[in-house]
């Protein structure tokens, strides 16, 4: 059996909702999954209490947004089994706000061009904490104008090389982020290394207390996984994987379970924090 630690659901950028989530987990016979929405832990928090009922085992999570500010990336770091979420509700509303001002500024820059109703993108995000392109592109799909969430449109809109309605949002330093997380009680772990391109600040993380490494994502190559695991084996961190699942809104077809991080982890993870105290 296998874990699926890295979930999105509507409440975030996903396309499914939680119950849908923990059904098809049960289905697929995962031995654990973790809902990261990004940067809000209330579908964490109602989907443990939903896994419990569902006989899904589901560990408490969070995907954070954070910044590189001396190497000048973005940075995501996962929160895993909080024991104290509302320490991290004042982060996740600032990070939050930041969104929503970016969110409207590219809607701003995307009705310019396409007239389409803002009220369908509004219609898109229904059910999550902010609009995320994703939501502005289903709304251009509907429109016509789009026959995919991802493709020659979105490039040109949202590429991160030019896209000419791109919008970043002000995010907190990471090492900020990292000092909540374990204020909180959480477990930190540094989420697709390769996707913003990090690995140049594990030695930092690392010194400052980073407990584990997303070893097992899709993007990751076969020598991405073996270096990654390596680093982590010799500073003795946890390893986690997940599909970084998002149902249509995936960037590629990535179904729930379809990368997983075997059971022998999980299990260092839940055992993590007494052998911490010890």
């Amino acid at each position: 059996m296998a874990a699926d630690l890295h979930c999105h659901t509507k409440i975030s950028d996903g396309s499914v909702g939680i119950e849908e989530i923990i059904s098809m987990a049960k289905r697929r016979g995962l031995s654990a999954i973790s809902i990261t929405d990004h940067d809000t832990t209330a579908a964490a928090t109602r989907a443990v209490i939903i896994g419990k009922r569902q006989q899904v085992n589901v560990i408490h999570g969070v995907e954070l947004s954070a910044f590189d500010n001396q190497r000048g990336k973005q940075i995501h770091l996962l929160c895993y089994d909080c024991e104290a979420p509302d320490r991290l509700e004042g982060l996740c509303r600032r990070i939050g706000e930041s969104r929503r001002k970016a969110a409207m500024a590219m809607i701003r820059k995307v009705l310019r061009y396409y007239p389409i109703a803002p009220e369908m993108i509004v219609k898109c995000a229904t059910g999550s904490t902010n609009i995320f392109k994703q939501h502005i592109m289903h709304a251009l799909m509907d429109s016509g104008y789009a026959d995919s969430i991802y493709g020659e449109l979105y490039e040109k809109l949202f590429s991160p090389e030019g896209g000419s309605a791109l919008v970043h949002p002000e995010l907190p330093d990471f090492k900020e982020v990292l000092e909540l997380i374990h204020g909180s009680g959480g477990i930190a772990v540094l989420a697709h290394p390769t996707i913003y391109d990090n690995e140049d600040a594990l030695d930092e993380l690392v010194s400052l207390g980073l407990d584990g490494i997303e070893v097992w994502h899709p993007s990751h190559t076969e020598s991405d996984v073996e270096r990654l695991a390596a680093f982590a084996s010799y500073h003795n961190l946890l390893m986690t994987g997940g599909s970084d699942f998002h149902g249509m809104y995936g960037y590629k077809p990535h179904p729930l379970g379809s990368t997983s991080m075997p059971d022998e982890h999980l299990q260092a993870l839940k055992s993590y924090k007494e052998h911490r105290k010890k």
